[in-house]
């Protein structure tokens, strides 16, 4: 299985009052284990960004002029994602973006979700965490992602710390490892929360001491006492 985390940062927060994407970044997955490709494009929005968006993720007017526009890499961008499932946090945010932008292409362009299957770890998050603060950060807090690093938000920035995060969050599988190629312990495709997870190595068998054994059996003789014979130990 190939996945692709994905985040984008933008002009503002609303597409339909003509704000763009002006960085993407993805991060790929291949059976659950990082393989250190990823895809990162600064854009050139041809608009004004938000002095709000501006104080996320501190990118400016200057800096993206000189920058390439959607229509000069979306080949390449959907090349990289083709394939693939899709983990975006708050993935309406950033799809709707993405489908305007391609939208403004000249000629006939299917829409994001036509292209890739998406997980959406957001929705996901409330389900295992109902009434709780679901946020990157408070994800990265409650999983133990290190997010220090963060001062301001960036599209590969983010995606590398949703990639810990979505691990920790359907696996429980190490997170961290040297040069980022932590392994996945839980299998391929596993979709499922806290899942249990077999360390590496032998398994080691502790059998139990004759104190441990004799300590056992008088703990057995009360029970059949109390209950007349009937402890559901001794007849397994």
């Amino acid at each position: 299985m190939r996945q692709i985390i994905l985040d984008t940062e933008t002009t503002g927060l609303e597409p339909a009052q003509g704000h763009r994407i002006i960085e993407i970044g993805c991060v790929e997955l291949v059976k659950r284990r990082k393989t250190g490709r990823s895809f990162h494009r600064y854009l050139r929005p041809d608009r004004a960004i938000d002095r709000g968006a501006q104080q996320v993720h501190g990118l400016t007017n200057e800096f993206l002029a000189q920058q390439s526009r959607f229509a000069d890499i979306v080949e390449e961008f959907l090349a990289f994602i083709h394939g693939a499932e899709l983990i975006i946090h708050n993935a309406a945010f950033d799809l709707a973006f993405l489908d305007a932008e391609l939208e403004r292409l000249p000629g006939p362009r299917r829409m994001m979700r036509e292209l890739c299957p998406v997980i959406d770890t957001l929705p996901l998050a409330r389900q295992m965490h109902p009434g709780q603060r679901n946020s990157l950060d408070a994800l990265c807090k409650r999983y133990g992602v290190d997010n220090s690093h963060r001062e301001l938000h960036g599209a590969l920035l983010d995606a590398q710390i949703l990639l810990d995060v979505y691990l920790a969050m359907t696996g429980g599988q190490e997170v961290l490892g040297l040069g980022g190629h932590a392994e996945a312990e839980a299998g391929e495709g596993i979709e499922t929360p806290a899942m249990a997870v077999r360390p590496r190595g032998e398994l080691r068998i502790v059998r139990a001491s004759a104190e441990e054994l004799a300590a056992h059996e008088q703990q057995l003789a009360l029970i059949d006492q109390a209950s007349g014979g009937k402890t559901v130990w001794r007849g397994l």
